[in-house]
């Protein structure tokens, strides 16, 4: 049988020309020792890629590439300094070289004029990424990992290749395509689906539930048909816990294979991993994971864009696209078996334009099966319009800051948070609330640090603040970093009336469920909820009118009396509300034949489902955990 590497050099007059060849997991990496042919190829590379309709990259090979000494010192020269270049890092067995630059719009030049010149005048092959405008610790330790180990990574891409490109393993018998349900149905939580074709077996989604026993906090992994040895590839929505939380586990267990999502994904939910960690040490609990698993997370996670087609088994084929929910969120589009099956799996996603981003994307090429989450699923979950929303968060703010109070807004640490830091600082900046200190606790910080980082992941009108310093709303001269417990203490004892912005959303720990203990019976002050409250979480326990609480893990002292006031805004959500998942349902092109439900209390799966058939004549399912069913 004819490789599809044969096929390739099928295109190529002179293959003596080709010195080497290799896979980076679906692309394909031809290597060449001729600087001629690298510099002008003469159409043929474009030839190959219209023959076998797969990405194909021609780069030096790295005996021909100039000294990495030399080639700093010459890409030095060619940059303009007005481009701030922040780090030049090689990769010298990719015969890449890593170029971060504040404005890297400068460093490319017009129509990539100076990427030419570098790559003529060095043999290397340049890539600009964007330097955070905050600095970001994570995005360093994450990128010092990838170079660190640049020899592994390309080892491993190239293995992810061969699974691609090999052909078949498991041999063809019936064309059939099923999802079991491991976590994640009939409740928020644990979200886990295991896809099986005749081919291929993928997770989508692998998460913790951090408010449940310790039985029902994770995926049931022990579920026959999952054997983490077969496990092919993994395929994460975005980066909160309950999708993300377990894959470090993962690893830890053995699995050595690929784990595809968008780069802040990557980003954020390293970072969450070790925040994880973190908290299991505080309180005195035997972490499931170590940060040697989440460095082996990062070492095997492959980032795709959104809209980048890319093969990730012999017979699934997958495609991001934007979700609206947080930061790099994204429905995922999966072509199986050359057209066999066309599937939707949405993870969380937001159906309105936010202050953050866009909202999600209801057009995809095929489709016959959705996966769509039903968070606010029930008739009941009606929500009043952003802007109204929005005027009654900061009509809450002033009302509080009027009577000397402070205000605690309890966020998870991605997507809410930043997007009350841009409704404050807007509200700020144009005078709609009076000029008071917002304190942002460290994770949240070092999450918007993230989103300073990849600004094309944002919607039109933020990215283009982000260009600019004076106009950056994470930059504003208002938002003061929280970085240890002497600080938090000096908020709580010394800063006057302020805003308190600090996880977990649902309080279950971190700094938020501190700042609560402090000025909950204080009558002045405020706290707003703004995110979803899990059942049976202490910020579900506030919300619903205890007067008396214990925190968790200190039932063994007195109650905390509530005399604060407390407001809950549901439209802030980062989850469709209801109307949202109906629109978001009818809007779908193409039209799809099924739509399985998930990621909500089981009454509201259930009312969405019996609602998407009624009105859309589509049929419908609503599984428990552990429930296959076969969707081809």
């Amino acid at each position: 049988m004819t490789t599809i590497i044969d096929e390739i050099l099928k295109h190529i007059p002179d293959k003596k020309k080709i010195s080497d060849t290799a896979f980076e997991a679906a692309n394909i990496i031809l290597y060449t020792k001729d600087s001629e042919f690298l510099m002008d190829d003469k159409g043929s590379i474009r030839d190959a890629v219209n023959s076998v309709k797969k990405r194909i990259e021609l780069r030096p090979d790295p005996a021909i590439t100039m000294d990495i000494e030399k080639a700093e010192e010459k890409i030095k020269e060619i940059l303009p300094k007005d481009a701030l270049i922040a780090g030049i890092n090689f990769d010298p067995q990719r015969s890449r070289v890593i170029i971060e630059a504040e404005k890297p719009g400068l460093a490319i030049g017009k129509q990539g004029e100076l990427l030419r010149t570098i790559k003529e005048k060095t043999l290397w092959v340049p890539i600009v990424r964007r330097s955070p405008a905050l600095r970001s610790k994570i995005i360093e330790n994450i990128r010092a990992v990838l170079y660190q180990y640049s020899d592994y990574r390309r080892k491993f891409l190239d293995k992810v290749g061969h699974r691609i490109y090999d052909g078949w393993t498991r041999g063809r018998q019936n064309e059939w395509v099923r999802v079991s349900f491991l976590g994640g149905a009939r409740q928020v939580g644990r979200s886990c689906v295991f896809l099986q074709t005749p081919e291929s077996r993928i997770l989508l989604d692998c998460g913790v539930n951090v408010a449940a026993s310790e039985q029902d906090q994770f995926p049931h992994l022990d579920a026959p048909e999952f054997k983490i040895d077969e496990l092919d590839a993994v395929i994460i929505s975005h980066s909160h816990l309950d999708h993300v939380g377990l894959l470090p586990y993962l690893y830890k267990m053995g699995y050595k294979g690929p784990t595809y999502c968008t780069a802040p994904t990557r980003d954020v939910s390293a970072l969450l991993a070790l925040d994880y960690i973190g908290v299991a040490f505080k309180e005195a609990k035997k972490g499931l994971f170590s940060s040697t698993d989440v460095k082996e997370m990062v070492k095997h996670t492959i980032c795709l864009d959104y809209e980048e087609v890319s093969d990730i088994t012999p017979d699934a084929r997958i495609t991001f696209y934007n979700a609206g929910h947080v930061l790099g969120s994204a429905i995922t589009h999966m072509h199986i078996g050359n057209g066999l099956h066309n599937l939707i799996y949405t993870g969380d996603f937001k159906g309105i334009r936010t202050k953050l981003l866009e909202p999600a994307v209801t057009k995809f090429p095929r489709l016959e099966t959705a996966i769509i989450e039903a968070t606010y699923g029930a008739k009941t979950d009606i929500v009043k319009p952003r802007q109204e929303c929005e005027e009654e968060f900061l009509g809450y703010i002033n009302k509080t800051l009027e009577r000397g109070g402070k205000i605690l807004v309890p966020v998870l640490g991605v997507g809410r948070a930043q997007e009350i830091v841009v409704i404050i600082e807007e509200a700020l900046r144009l005078g709609k609330i009076p000029k008071v200190p917002v304190f942002v606790q460290g994770l949240v910080w070092d999450v918007t640090a993230i989103h300073t980082a990849y600004p094309d992941f944002l919607n039109a009108n933020i990215k283009k603040l982000t260009f600019h310093k004076d106009q950056n709303p994470f930059l504003s001269e208002y938002l003061k970093r929280v970085a240890s417990r002497k600080e938090q203490e000096e908020v709580i004892n010394e800063a006057g009336p302020c805003v308190i912005i600090a996880t977990s959303g649902m309080m279950t720990s971190g700094a938020s469920v501190s700042y609560f203990k402090a000025l909950a019976e204080d009558a002045r002050n405020t706290i707003i909820f703004v995110s979803y409250l899990g059942e049976g979480t202490l910020g579900r326990r506030i919300q619903s009118g205890d007067k008396h609480v214990t925190i968790p893990g200190e039932g063994d002292k007195k109650p905390i009396e509530v005399k604060l006031e407390i407001h809950t805004i549901p439209g802030m959500t980062g989850h469709a509300a209801r109307d949202e998942l109906m629109r978001f349902v009818h809007n779908l092109e193409p039209r799809p034949k099924k739509i399985i439900v998930n990621h909500g209390e089981s009454s509201k799966c259930l009312d969405l489902a019996s609602s998407i058939h009624k009105l859309e004549r589509i049929e419908t399912n609503a599984p428990k955990n552990l429930e296959a069913i076969r969707i081809r």
